[in-house]
């Protein structure tokens, strides 16, 4: 990093915060879904963990600077979103009467996912090893191609460990 950049805060990236409520109003629905149905405790126990990954896996990738576990970090956010999605059908499905609630969490969804195309836009494509998986390589780069860290020469002899005989 340059001096001159100055280096922003997990918890102040707008996608980050919208995460965060995401997960405060579907801690709220959650909430008012009855204790005695074990299926709605289920549906709601799953709605937030989704709810929490969408700012926990921000945090995390935006600690590491590899592309490949940037979009891995990604593409779970990508299932939580959508799985938050369409949850409101099984509520509905096993009785919950305030399912209209839900509609605020699609909206904030929407919202959030405007917000994910521009992350994962800056990620930076030339900080990458290759995924020898194909999954989440930048574009151009495939599972089969020479890694360039392959050129570099290196010999452990060249770097002699410091010992305690000295």
């Amino acid at each position: 990093m340059f001096d001159d950049e100055k280096e922003i805060r997990t918890e102040d990236l707008p996608i980050y915060k919208k995460g965060k409520e995401i997960f405060d109003v579907v801690n709220y629905i959650g909430s008012i879904i009855p204790q005695d149905n074990e299926h709605l405790q289920m549906i709601k126990a799953n709605m937030l963990v989704d709810a929490g990954l969408l700012s926990v896996k921000i945090a995390g990738a935006s600690k590491v600077g590899l592309y490949d576990l940037k979009m891995e970090a990604a593409a779970i956010i990508r299932k939580a979103a959508r799985d938050l999605v369409v949850c409101s059908h099984s509520l509905e499905i096993f009785g919950f009467k305030d399912v209209k609630y839900f509609d605020i969490v699609r909206e904030l969804v929407e919202e959030y996912r405007l917000l994910f195309i521009n992350w994962v836009a800056s990620f930076d494509k030339w900080d990458y090893i290759i995924d020898r998986w194909g999954l989440f390589n930048p574009p151009g780069i495939g599972p089969f191609d020479k890694d360039p860290d392959d050129d570099i020469p290196f010999n452990i002899n060249d770097y002699p460990l410091d010992s305690d005989d000295d």
